[in-house]
């Protein structure tokens, strides 16, 4: 499986250095949110291995060699877990080198935003056929995206309640309480997606 996972990241290289850092860049100089930085720049690499593997029927190959179909979903779980997190590193050096402002809770939400992202579109790679997969995710994207700003912008309006379970919640309950459900909805998602590729035919 770490061979699987290694070879994820050896297609990825290029990408990373080529796309990935000049947008990160981008993203910096134009002021863009921290959190909006990690979200955005770390739903790139596991959806580009997707885009490698879609192009190439990789899924018959990887079928063809020694590795239960669990292992593949663990493998591309577990990875994207691993190259968010060389993200966020690689993201928090360019902020401090740029000397712009940012916090923890800033990138912790940010990758809470892209693993439930990822936790929701994950089974669809499996679900479908390949051909039009990219359009759906991106699809996908904006209308999370889009949601998201509008109920964070109007939470008080759309949402009182939860607007003041927020207010008069400490910080850490809320960090614990979002931690869980991003772990839970990822496992969640982990555990569909095997059952799905299990009973595919290829």
């Amino acid at each position: 499986m770490f061979n699987l996972i290694r070879r994820d990241a050896i297609l990825q290289k290029k990408f990373l250095l080529t796309l990935i850092i000049p947008f990160a860049l981008f993203f910096i100089i134009t002021d863009s949110h921290p959190a909006l930085i990690v979200l955005v720049i770390s739903i790139f690499i596991p959806f580009n291995a997707f885009y490698y593997d879609e192009k190439a029927e990789t899924n018959i190959l990887l079928n063809s060699l020694p590795y239960t179909r669990k292992e593949i979903i663990a493998s591309r779980y577990l990875g994207t877990v691993v190259y968010m997190l060389l993200v966020v590193g690689l993201t928090c050096l360019l902020l401090v080198a740029f000397n712009k402002p940012f916090t923890l809770a800033d990138i912790a939400f940010g990758s809470g935003l892209f693993l439930i992202y990822a936790a929701l579109t994950f089974p669809i790679f499996y679900i479908f056929k390949p051909g039009n997969l990219t359009i759906v995710v991106i699809v996908i994207f904006l209308v999370f995206a889009v949601s998201g700003q509008i109920i964070i912008q109007n939470i008080d309006r759309l949402l009182p309640t939860v607007s003041d379970f927020i207010i008069n919640t400490s910080n850490t309950v809320l960090y614990m309480g979002g931690a869980a459900i991003v772990i839970t909805t990822y496992i969640l998602s982990w555990i569909a997606s095997t059952i799905i590729y299990q009973r595919k035919s290829l």
